[in-house]
C-alpha cells in the first residue's frame, strides 16, 4: 500500500497479529494502526461467519487460474447473497453491550495491573 492516508485494520485477538515479525511489519509503516477487537465481539463474528460461507459456498473447491477468476467467483457470490440480504438484528441494547464492553475493559486493565505491565 503507498502512503497517503492512515491504514486502520481491525483484526481479532488472536496471537497470530502479535508475532514478532507481524509487530516488525508493522514498525516499518507508521501510517498503519491495528486495532484488535474483544474477543467474542458480536460483530467481528458476523465478519467472520460471512467470509466462512464465502469460502465453503464459493472459493473451497473452485479452481483459480487468475486473480481476475478468483475476483470474478467473489463478485459473483456478493451479488447472489445481496439479492436476497438479512439485516443482523441486534438481541442486547446499546445498554447492554457497553456494559458488557465496561466489564471487558475493567477485567483487561485488572489483568495488566496484576502481572505488573
Amino acid at each position: 500500500m503507498p502512503k497517503g492516508p492512515d491504514i486502520h485494520l481491525v483484526v481479532d485477538n488472536y496471537a497470530t497479529h502479535k508475532t514478532p515479525k507481524i509487530k516488525a511489519c508493522l514498525a516499518r509503516r507508521p501510517h498503519w494502526h491495528v486495532h484488535f477487537t474483544p474477543t467474542s465481539a458480536s460483530w467481528i463474528n458476523r465478519v467472520e461467519w460471512w467470509f466462512a460461507a464465502l469460502t465453503r459456498k464459493q472459493l473451497q473447491r473452485g479452481v483459480h487460474r487468475s486473480t481476475a477468476e478468483l475476483e470474478a467467483d467473489i463478485v459473483a457470490f456478493i451479488k447472489a447473497h445481496n439479492e436476497n440480504p438479512k439485516p443482523y438484528k441486534w438481541v442486547k441494547s446499546a445498554d447492554e453491550i457497553l456494559a458488557a464492553v465496561k466489564r471487558f475493559c475493567q477485567k483487561t486493565m485488572n489483568r495488566t495491573s496484576d502481572s505488573g505491565d
